[in-house]
């Protein structure tokens, strides 16, 4: 999310998680288009995510301190202990992998005490935003108690699945199945799915 009217209108749904994508190598790059101001009016309820990609860990200070940050997301090759650094700054911390088929969930282990969550997305050529979903049939092989969110090209007709999947994911993360245009959201489309998904 970057654009503040279409930020304002996704916070209207109250999703759980809104994220604020850091790495500069980003289409969807958040700095300089959001203000502190703007995430300050967002509600309480909603959990102000930072996405960060390798990146340094004064940076990632820096920006949990500016925009005062409730999440930060590690979509990189972060190891454990700068997982762990992260997680000092008393963030909740995402961690995500990238799945294929070649994919060994026991890659997790190390990263078990640093995270409160993981996130598994397809891997792709960027990081994240691919907007095409893996074989959900490879879960089966997380045998994690972590909870984890799910994301890579999740949209309104493979969402209507998603109580087949096993273990069951504790949140989606949707992305570029519900763009406009990278960094703005499809509101009307958002809203169907939050029905969906509550139903």
């Amino acid at each position: 999310m970057r654009d503040p009217e279409n930020i304002r209108q996704v916070a209207a749904l109250t999703p759980d998680y809104m994220g604020f994508i850091f790495y500069e190598g980003s289409k969807r790059y958040a700095e300089g288009h959001i203000s502190p101001e703007l995430l300050a009016e967002l509600p309480q309820s909603i959990k102000k995510t930072g996405v960060f990609v390798n990146a340094p860990f004064e940076s990632i200070k820096a920006a949990v301190e500016k925009y005062k940050l409730d999440a930060v997301q590690l979509h990189g090759k972060e190891s454990p202990r700068a997982c762990a650094e992260v997680k000092g700054l008393g963030v909740e911390v995402i961690k995500v992998f990238s799945v294929d088929d070649r994919f060994a969930f026991e890659n997790t282990l190390l990263h078990e005490s640093c995270a409160d969550y993981f996130l598994f997305d397809t891997k792709g050529q960027e990081y994240g935003g691919n907007g095409i979903p893996f074989d959900w049939e490879l879960l089966k092989g997380y045998l994690s108690p972590k909870p984890y969110f799910l994301s890579g090209g999740l949209n309104l007709e493979n969402v209507k699945y998603l109580d087949k999947v096993r273990p069951q994911p504790y949140a989606i993360d949707v992305n570029s199945g519900f763009e406009q245009e990278p960094g703005l959201k499809k509101v009307e489309e958002l809203k169907l799915l939050f029905e969906q998904v509550k139903s």
